[in-house]
């Protein structure tokens, strides 16, 4: 009777820890695990590979394996790619490492923002919310239904595609567009 029990109560803390792991989205392929930081889920998902890459170029890794909270709204690959021909490559080059740094942390915010929490601030603000980034850059955030919407300082709009994934140190929500500062 005790094996059989222990057994059980095995089992029921493995399915109610996967039932915990299954609330947050899979993203690229990958399961996101709430605890884990922003790093170490990202390097899993196959549709964020450029995305690590300019944060490892840029120097980010550590910071933002730190306890944050951070909201990260993070591009795709495929929003990488739409980029003009040669973007990409050349923000990459060590020479390039500040504008690179400020792009990327302009996709940061210093806390931890579900959409929920968007909606209710871009609701308090009668339809749109000054989003202000640890790059110093200001987005507006609004939605439609249950689209979230980001409009950089250039006009360009990304939508999140993936909200609400819960990360040890804050929050990711994927967007399909790399947001720009004022050039």
């Amino acid at each position: 009777m005790r094996t059989f029990t222990t057994a059980l109560l095995a089992g029921t803390i493995a399915l109610a820890a996967g039932a915990a792991y299954a609330e947050n989205p899979m993203v690229g392929g990958a399961a996101m695990y709430a605890d884990k930081n922003i790093v170490e889920n990202a390097v899993n998902s196959k549709d964020h590979s450029t995305l690590v890459a300019a944060v490892q170029a840029a120097g980010l890794v550590e910071t933002l394996s730190g306890p944050g909270p951070f909201t990260v709204f993070a591009p795709t690959n495929a929003a990488f790619a739409a980029l003009p021909a040669g973007t990409v490559e050349t923000l990459l080059k060590p020479e390039n490492k500040d504008q690179l740094t400020k792009i990327l942390t302009c996709h940061v915010v210093g806390a931890k923002a579900m959409a929920a929490d968007i909606k209710k601030m871009v609701d308090d603000d009668e339809g749109e919310h000054p989003v202000k980034t640890v790059g110093g850059c200001t987005w507006t955030a609004q939605y439609e239904g249950n689209k979230v919407m980001l409009t950089d300082e250039n006009g360009n709009v990304a939508n999140v595609t993936i909200a609400n994934v819960e990360q040890s140190n804050g929050v990711i929500h994927v967007i399909d567009k790399v947001l720009l500062p004022k050039m």
